[in-house]
C-alpha cells in the first residue's frame, strides 16, 4: 500500500504573478536618490570646513556601526 504525498501548490507565473511592494520601491527610491544627486551637483560650491548634512550623517552612521 503506497502513502498518499502531498505536493506543495504551484507558484503563480505569468500574469498571476504578484510582486512584493518593494520590488518597484526600491529601484525608484534609488533612482529618485541619484536623480536628486546629479541634480544638485551643478550648484555645488566650496563649504567652509563645516561638511555637507549627508557627509555629516554618513559619519554618524559609521560611528555609530563600527
Amino acid at each position: 500500500m503506497s502513502a498518499p504525498t502531498h505536493t506543495p501548490a504551484p507558484r503563480a507565473v505569468g500574469a498571476n504573478a504578484r510582486l512584493h511592494w518593494w520590488t518597484l520601491a526600491l529601484p525608484a527610491l534609488a533612482f529618485a536618490l541619484l536623480f536628486t544627486l546629479l541634480a544638485g551637483s551643478g550648484q555645488a560650491h566650496a563649504d567652509s570646513g563645516g561638511g555637507s548634512a549627508l557627509v555629516q550623517v554618513t559619519h554618524q552612521l559609521l560611528r555609530a556601526v563600527g
